[in-house]
């Protein structure tokens, strides 16, 4: 499940919420993005290396990263996407 709390010119922000057990395939963003979690627990693949996430962490990724997500609790993270120059 996702919410989008904001979109503008500037980027956008996005509540996600997952079961336990739930994958997101790799895929690539074009901006920069921030990734807080929220809630819970989860591995983040971030170009090949696995960051396990917990509340309060924070994930930054370089535009057209590879990553992916595998939950292994109930996970909510926060996603922020950051349009370099007002990109639309």
């Amino acid at each position: 499940m996702s919410r989008t709390l904001l979109r503008n010119p500037s980027g956008h922000i996005v509540l996600f919420a997952f079961d336990a057990g739930q994958e997101l395939s790799e895929h690539t963003s074009p901006y920069e993005v921030m990734v807080l979690a929220v809630e819970g627990e989860a591995d983040f693949i971030l170009e090949g290396k696995v960051f396990r996430m917990k509340a309060g962490d924070m994930l930054l990724m370089p535009p057209n990263a590879p990553h992916a997500l595998k939950t292994l609790t109930p996970f909510k993270m926060l996603l922020v996407m950051l349009r370099s120059g007002g990109e639309s």
